[in-house]
């Protein structure tokens, strides 16, 4: 289930975040944080499962017509294609009416999700 960031998630969110390579720096994760608290229209959103535990987080752009997804990270002992996807597809269903795309280094991802959407869907109808 994904559930917007609070400021009570810090430690949770930066935990979760620091699994990305990019932000093993702490100050880069500090400005990133900040940046995504800045602003309205860019989110973090953490995900659990049903068990209750924080386990992966995506952080997100709201545009008029799309979800830019700039970073998707889950712990590394939930750290599988399906919980990625799980949590792709909540991200979907949470914005119904908007696009979700990934930024560059994002899109090898999306792109596989979508792909594995597409297989369902087309299985789903047989």
């Amino acid at each position: 289930m994904l559930v917007k960031y609070r400021k009570d998630y810090e430690k949770v969110a930066m935990g979760l975040l620091s699994f990305i390579p990019d932000f093993k720096e702490i100050t880069h994760l500090q400005t990133e944080m900040q940046w995504y608290q800045a602003t309205n229209n860019h989110q973090l959103l953490l995900w659990r499962e049903a068990d209750g535990d924080f386990c992966g987080i995506v952080g997100i752009e709201i545009g008029p017509d799309f979800i830019l997804v700039h970073h998707a990270s889950l712990s590394p002992e939930e750290r599988n294609s399906q919980n990625l996807q799980q949590m792709l597809d909540e991200l979907a269903d949470l914005y119904p009416q908007q696009r979700v795309m990934g930024t560059l280094e994002m899109a090898p991802v999306i792109g596989a999700w979508e792909r594995s959407r597409d297989e369902q869907r087309t299985t789903d109808h047989h």
